[in-house]
């Protein structure tokens, strides 16, 4: 995955500003998260993605609400596209989820990390049993 180090300082800059929306999901739950890693306000590609799992090529988007506006909702949707190309699953949630569903947010989290932690050796698999 191309990765653009002049992103590198703004998202430190992002880091130590993150939001509410943002700071709840890290400290409660994300930080915590035992066996998986994730980190947040990571730099990929172009882009600077709110939370990313390696382990799983999981990125996470806590849209707030500026993201429902056309144009950052047609933004959105392209970057989504080009980061799903580098094969990352993109899951979004809005603020609202995290202030009024934030156990479902993270059962979905914990949901998709599952799926696709499993997804490289099921593949790896069926690769094995064609050859």
């Amino acid at each position: 995955m191309y990765y653009d180090n002049t992103n590198v300082k703004n998202a430190r800059k992002l880091r130590r500003e993150m939001t509410p929306w943002e700071r709840k999901l890290w400290y409660c739950y994300l930080s915590k998260h035992k066996d998986t890693r994730f980190y947040r306000q990571k730099p990929i590609g172009n882009y600077i993605v709110d939370f990313y799992c390696p382990r799983a090529a999981l990125v996470i988007e806590l849209d707030g609400g500026g993201h429902y506006e056309p144009e950052q909702k047609a933004k959105d949707t392209q970057r989504t596209q080009i980061l799903e190309q580098e094969g990352l699953r993109i899951v979004r949630f809005s603020n609202r989820d995290i202030d009024t569903n934030f156990r479902g947010v993270c059962a979905v989290i914990d949901q998709v990390i599952s799926e696709q932690s499993l997804a490289p050796s099921l593949r790896e698999l069926a690769r094995e049993q064609c050859d």
